[in-house]
């Protein structure tokens, strides 16, 4: 870590919004001699509207009279020595404005703080982690032809000890095996940054660079991220660029005025989620964030990142109508490029309900710079088709048909997020009609949809086991379920779909290309079934076709592409699973006679609210 320190291109870059690296000027640092021992502690704030600050901290008795800060000319900034080993001492900013407030202030650049209801910030030493996942950074790939099935999980409700939280390093061991039996690439943590309010989810942050103390130190959480990494677990964090908590020891009216947020109140007041949106026109603001997702990156080795309400960033409050706001898209595309320099393996997600263009385009070719794009309309129209009892979709067999008329648009993951699983909105296992066999049918027909269909794929927790109950970010998954055999063969389903997509390269390889896509039969409303082709590289391809009704066909005649053999590696109705047994058990020969568009077809058994795979061999296989 550098030594402590600014000079004038710190300040000059600070002011234009450039600098990503503030953590290393302000906040609390633990200033080291040659060999390596703690000689004092340098506190240092950026307060540019402060008449003066004081540093208010245990070691004074919270008594900042004793300690205030010096500000250095004319740059805002504030600072203090003192010559002592102060690792762990609690401290805050005791802020005099220039109306003669006085504000106490949690450090924006403190690396940790004190466990809630504490709002204080921690002295901490963040060097000398030794990680060993160098393996895993040297040889991790760009995400684009590779699978990429992403964990979304709340840590504080994954898993719990007597209704506590469990530290982050106690539960390295659990999560790895898990994501690894259920076949997860990456792991997506809601916001791990400090924030004061367990109910928010993390949403509403206040120290953007402390890892939240609810689970631990921060060393802990490397720890955590080391051992996923060696074990070839990627890890994305999830993060809201775009709006501050309004606490009053965070980031609002830092210095007694408007230092991160809007002046004007028509367009800082946030009042859907109570909080005040950043003004990205002023050089600070950009730098704080720059720096931020810099340092999450050099020291907890973050693969990604996934911005939140990108909607809030796009237009003025979110909504078109109040314009659009430059100065957020252009700090966007400055991020993006940053990151991107970096590393280029870097995951940039958009949660973005928008149709705003070119999202997940580079800057240098006109767009945003995001690489993944939230598909929220599949994510809404799907589940708006699946509640539906299976009579009535054929009226809506277009919310399946319509993403794939701009599936190719940007370069999309399709989310079954938190979001879909809480305020009353039920699980994905109920939404679905039926009774209980038709809700567990229903439920492994969406996942078949949701696997084979193109774009990345993101899960939230519990929904890989048939989650009956609502999420309760207040209490742990119902993990007991896996003792019901409906629930452990649902889970065994997700496993071997997930084995399906990871190892079959037509599901992945080519997913933001139109050529990876071809449709059977769109058109068979009557019936709602749905029947499509995967391609991959090299001919190689997959059938996908989805009874969305509980009829059973035999003899369904199908059109497929090439002469020879198809055979089922999946289908989701076997008693294995739960289902009712109807299944192709043996290779089935093509039949030379045109259906569908094609020269060939094949017949086959479809069972009831059935998802089935088919893979092409030229020859007969030997199952």
């Amino acid at each position: 870590m550098k030594t402590w320190g600014f000079n004038n291109d710190d300040l000059y870059y600070l002011n234009e919004g450039k600098h990503a690296g503030l953590h290393y000027i302000f906040g609390a640092h633990l200033i080291k001699n040659s060999i390596n021992e703690i000689v004092g502690t340098q506190f240092t704030c950026y307060a540019p509207n402060a008449k003066q600050v004081f540093l208010a901290c245990s070691y004074n008795n919270f008594d900042g009279s004793k300690n205030p800060l010096n500000k250095i000319g004319d740059s805002g900034i504030w600072t203090t020595f003192i010559p002592l080993n102060l690792e762990w001492v609690m401290y805050k900013f005791e802020i005099l404005t220039n109306d003669d407030e006085r504000l106490y202030k949690s450090d924006p650049f403190g690396y940790f703080a004190e466990e809630r209801p504490g709002t204080a910030s921690k002295v901490y030493d963040i060097e000398g982690y030794e990680w060993h996942d160098q393996e895993y950074m040297a040889k991790k790939k760009k995400s684009y032809q590779e699978p990429l099935l992403v964990y979304e999980m709340h840590l504080g409700s994954w898993r719990r000890r007597y209704g506590a939280f469990i530290k982050y390093n106690e539960l390295a061991d659990e999560l790895i095996k898990h994501l690894n039996e259920q076949g997860f690439t990456h792991v997506e943590f809601l916001p791990l940054y400090e924030h004061p309010l367990d109910d928010s989810w993390g949403y509403q942050g206040t120290g953007y660079f402390a890892a939240t103390s609810r689970f631990g130190v921060p060393k802990d959480l490397m720890y955590l991220i080391d051992r996923l990494h060696q074990a070839g677990i990627g890890v994305i964090i999830d993060w809201v660029l775009g709006h501050i908590c309004e606490d009053a020891h965070g980031l609002y009216k830092f210095d007694g005025s408007y230092l991160f947020e809007f002046d004007d109140k028509r367009l800082r007041e946030n009042e859907t989620w109570g909080t005040a949106n950043i003004d990205f026109s002023k050089g600070f603001p950009k730098s704080f964030m720059l720096s931020a997702l810099t340092y999450w990156m050099d020291f907890f080795h973050i693969d990604g990142f996934r911005i939140d309400a990108v909607a809030n960033l796009f237009y003025y409050l979110g909504d078109s109508s109040n314009g659009t706001n430059e100065e957020a898209i252009a700090f966007l595309k400055q991020l993006s490029y940053h990151l991107f320099s970096k590393d280029d393996r870097v995951l940039l997600m958009a949660e973005d309900s928008t149709a705003f263009p070119k999202v997940t385009h580079p800057v240098d070719s006109g767009g945003v710079g995001f690489n993944y794009k939230w598909n929220m309309g599949f994510m809404n129209d799907t589940l708006d088709y699946f509640k539906k009892d299976p009579i009535h979709r054929k009226w809506h067999h277009n919310n399946i048909t319509f993403g794939l008329t701009y599936a190719f648009s940007e370069q999309f993951i399709l989310p079954f997020s938190h979001d879909e699983v809480v305020h009353g909105k039920g699980t994905l296992l109920n939404k679905m009609p039926g009774d209980y066999f038709q809700k567990f049918a229903n439920y492994r027909l969406l996942l078949t949809l949701f696997m084979t269909h193109p774009g990345k794929k993101l899960l939230f927790m519990g929904q890989e086991f048939a989650h009956f109950a609502e999420w309760n970010n207040n209490r742990e998954l119902d993990w007991n379920l896996f003792k019901f055999p409906a629930h452990d063969s649902a889970n065994r389903y997700f496993r071997d779909l997930a084995l399906v997509y990871k190892h079959h390269q037509p599901l992945y390889v080519l997913d933001h290309d139109q050529k990876t896509f071809k449709w059977i039969d769109a058109d068979n409303k009557d019936q709602s079934i749905f029947s499509y082709i995967r391609y991959g590289n090299n001919d190689d391809h997959l059938v996908i076709v989805l009874n969305m009704t509980p009829v059973v066909y035999h003899d369904y005649k199908l059109g497929v592409p090439n002469k020879g053999y198809y055979y089922e590696i999946l289908n989701s109705d076997k008693d294995i699973y739960y289902g009712s047994n109807q299944y192709n058990g043996l290779p089935i020969k093509t039949i030379n006679s045109p259906s569908h568009g094609f020269s060939n077809h094949i017949k086959l058994t479809i069972g009831p609210l059935t998802g089935i795979i088919l893979k092409y061999s030229k020859n007969k296989p030997n199952i």
